[in-house]
């Protein structure tokens, strides 16, 4: 059927083979690699995969310019989905967040409204600020239980809810939400290779410019201090660290 970032033998290289990243030469298949264009910091093209992630998400879902959108999580993969919203042109774009770095960093790429959880009820925020409507779609990058029944209950009559996330413990979902009010929800997974060309022709075109994403760079022999641990124990902190392994 051609998904093959659906396929049950998924794979990739680095990861399932082939060589990884700190091999001094991988060799695998042509297809596999791209071109990068001059005008392409390594930074931006160190971002491709994740936009692609998002940009994958956005196609997939029935989102459409003007709509009013929501992205649940402001990690790196919901920082991408805004990005990919505004550049799609979204009326609103709506984020749930709780921690203030990542509130940020949600505005600076183009959120127009941050909804704290802790500081009222998501849907009844969300309904404010779209007219009484609700989000026409919702993109769940979280993967947190109460924040997805947040989410269903925020996305309007007929709306879509999209769930990116990888989840850890199975979620018991408001099953009932969905069925009064239509929403339908729905997978995104990976990315498709259109998807990855897109974000390589949008970042040539200046069309998207993520580099303040990353937010450390370190050497290959500070990744456990500085990398690994600096993102599970400063997670407010950093969205994307990456590895200058030549340095």
């Amino acid at each position: 059927m051609g998904y093959e970032y659906c396929c049950e033998n998924i794979g990739f290289i680095g990861l399932s083979g082939y060589g990884g990243g700190m091999a001094k030469h991988i060799v695998a298949p042509a297809e596999h690699f791209y071109d990068l264009p001059d005008n392409m910091s390594l930074e931006s093209a160190a971002l491709i995969e994740p936009l692609a992630v998002a940009w994958h998400a956005v196609n997939l879902s029935p989102f459409k310019v003007g709509d009013h959108a929501m992205v649940v999580g402001g990690g790196p993969i919901g920082i991408c989905v805004v990005q990919i919203l505004k550049l799609q042109g979204a009326k609103s774009i709506l984020v749930a967040e709780l921690m203030e770095n990542r509130k940020k960093m949600s505005l600076d790429f183009g959120a127009t409204h941050i909804v704290d959880p802790r500081e009222g009820d998501v849907p009844q925020r969300v309904q404010e600020l779209t007219d009484g409507l609700g989000a026409d779609v919702v993109f769940d990058t979280a993967g947190v239980e109460k924040a997805l029944n947040g989410a269903i209950e925020a996305c309007r009559t007929h709306g879509t809810v999209v769930n990116i996330a990888v989840w850890e413990k199975q979620p018991s979902v408001c099953v009932n939400e969905l069925m009064y009010n239509e929403v339908k929800y729905m997978g995104a997974a990976l990315y498709d290779e259109g998807s990855f060309r897109n974000v390589i022709r949008a970042l040539s075109y200046g069309q998207l410019k993520p580099e303040k994403m990353i937010t450390a760079k370190v050497k290959l022999d500070e990744v456990v201090e500085h990398g690994f641990k600096a993102l599970l124990g400063d997670r407010d902190k950093h969205c994307k660290i990456l590895v200058d392994v030549q340095a």
